[in-house]
This record gives C-alpha cells, structure tokens and sequence, in this order.
C-alpha cells in the first residue's frame, strides 16, 4: 500500500520549495541556532528533512547535520542542493516510525510537519517521538512543528487553506473532532508536469496533548509556542490564530 503522503513527495522536491510555506528557512535556522547558543560541536538530526532545506542552512553555518527522509525524490533534490551550496551533509533515506540512532545526537528537528502529524495512525505518530527521543543524548533538544488543533476548534481549515496559495488544489475537507484528523481530497501537480489525486489524512494535537504524549517518551521540559513562518521564536505565545505550534523539549538526563 502506498500511502498518501509518499505519493505526494515521490516527484515533488522542486515544486516543494517554491511553496509559500518554505520561504522561511534562514529566520528558523537563526532560531535553531539561538537554541544551541551557536555550538558548532553539537550535532544535529533532521528527521524527515525533505529536500534539506534546514539540514543545508544549518551545515553553510558550520553544524554537522544528518538528514534522513522516506522520500528518495525529496532526498535526491537535497543532494543537488547541497551539492550546489558546496558543502556535504549526511543524508540517508530512513523511516521516521522505525528505530534509527541511540544518544547519539544534541538536536532534532522536525519542522513543516516532517513526518510528525502526517502518519495514519497516533501509534505511528507517537512511533515517531519515541525513536526521535532515542536519537538524542540526555539534555539534548528535539525542536518540531505541528498542526495546532486550536485553530480548526475555533475557525475554518477550509477558508485557511482556500486562502493560502499552494501547488495543491484542494477539494472535499472533512474534520472529524472525535479524532482530530483532517482529510481533504486534493490534486497536485508533480515536478514533470503530472497530475495526481491524493486523500490527505492529518492529525492536529492540543497542547496538552503533546506536552503529555513528550513527557511519556522521556523529554523533561516541554515549551510551546504559536509558530510564525520564518520568525520562529520564545516570545511568540500560542493562540488559536496560530495554524502550527512550535515546540522545543528536552530530554531529561
């Protein structure tokens, strides 16, 4: 079975990064960085990092990152951008819901809903934090974004995304408020022209759901805040106008 979100990245890495909502790389990196109080020693896990836009930045900076993504169409471009930039970064294609490293990392990062809300199921979801978790070394930081489930509580996500350009055109929406998940049927276009027909299954979470679902996989420290597209920041409060969270736990020791 091929699940939505692979056919949607399988050929998709180009059209990915004109999108409105990856134009914010520097200022989520600058927030990165202020994190690690700019230790160039600590090394850096970008979970499902795409087409390696943060994982790129970061490495330009001077931080050993390693990049892992299902897609090997979105890893094959992060390839070509590293390659471009002039600097080598260690990607590999891996699973995000399956073991992958032990302590071995400072940071992770799972930002654009990188893996974490799109899987299936909240097993797979929650999969993902466990082995995110089992990356990090004790003290160490696991920075993500995730869809807020305030926002749909109190607006509409179908005027949201009808108001934000996107290579997708969306149709039929449905938000089921027993489980918090999000489909919408959708048709896109990939980068050879193509047109494709996808059902987008998305989980949004409260919260206190995620500081409870953190605090279960072993992180210490959970802080949440509304995340503005390229301003990530500490001084930003989590509203019901904000569509994603940005979240910054720590591992205990």
């Amino acid at each position: 079975m091929t699940h939505w979100y692979e056919t949607l990245f399988a050929n998709f890495g180009r059209t990915y990064d004109k999108e409105c909502y990856t134009q914010g790389t520097v200022g989520e990196v600058d927030f990165v960085e202020r994190e690690l109080e700019g230790d160039r020693s600590k090394r850096i896990l970008d979970i499902a990092c795409g087409t390696g836009r943060h994982a790129v930045e970061l490495t330009k900076r001077g931080y050993q990152v390693t990049g892992f993504d299902l897609s090997e169409g979105q890893l094959r471009v992060a390839r070509e951008k590293a390659a471009e930039a002039g600097v080598t970064v260690e990607l590999q294609r891996r699973d995000a819901t399956e073991p992958h490293f032990n302590e071995e990392f400072d940071a992770a990062l799972m930002f654009c809903e990188g893996a974490f809300p799109l899987m299936e199921t909240d097993e797979k979801n929650h999969a993902i934090l466990v082995h995110a978790a089992a990356a990090l070394r004790p003290g160490g930081k696991l920075l993500l974004t995730t869809l807020n489930a305030l926002f749909p509580l109190y607006h509409s996500v179908k005027d949201f995304l009808e108001a934000n350009e996107s290579g997708a055109a969306t149709g039929k929406l449905t938000f089921d408020l027993m489980t918090f998940r999000e489909q919408v049927e959708m048709t896109f276009t990939d980068d050879d022209g193509e047109s494709h027909s996808i059902t987008s299954n998305e989980r949004y979470y409260t919260p206190p759901e995620m500081r409870w679902l953190l605090k279960t996989v072993g992180f210490a420290k959970v802080d949440i805040f509304g995340c503005h597209l390229g301003e990530f920041s500490r001084d930003h409060a989590l509203t019901d106008n904000d569509f994603e969270m940005l979240v910054v736990a720590e591992k205990g020791m």
